[in-house]
């Protein structure tokens, strides 16, 4: 099978569309940070902020679904190439899950300025 360099960009993006519903329909924290930004973006409708705020939820939503992504990529290729427990594949998967936090919080920290500016202006 051919990797997905140098295909047509349809071919691309169909290897794209398959990795993200591969980890919705696997990961957890996956499907319930989609289903968080979702509500987000019901409530940012319901509150019709400047578009400034509609971008910068929209850039930190897709951070945390994008870190959780590559958390999964790496876990499941660290997990194909050492199943067994090994301190330095702990590390890896470690960092990779700090990546997420990190990302949680900076939207976390988007949400927290947003309501500030909503309430503020009230």
């Amino acid at each position: 099978m051919e990797t997905g360099k140098n295909q047509p960009f349809l071919s691309r993006l169909r290897f794209a569309i398959v990795g993200i519903v591969h980890g919705l329909r696997t990961e957890n924290s996956l499907r319930t940070q989609a289903l968080v930004l979702l509500l987000v973006l019901i409530v940012l409708g319901l509150l019709r902020p400047a578009p400034l705020w509609w971008a910068l939820v929209i850039l930190a939503g897709s951070a945390v679904l994008s870190a959780e992504l590559f958390n999964t990529a790496v876990e499941r290729l660290a997990d194909h190439l050492h199943p067994d427990l090994h301190p330095e594949i702990r590390v890896v998967k470690d960092c990779a899950a700090g990546g997420v936090l990190v990302s949680a919080l900076g939207a976390v920290g988007v949400a927290i300025a947003l309501l500030i500016s909503l309430f503020h202006d009230v």
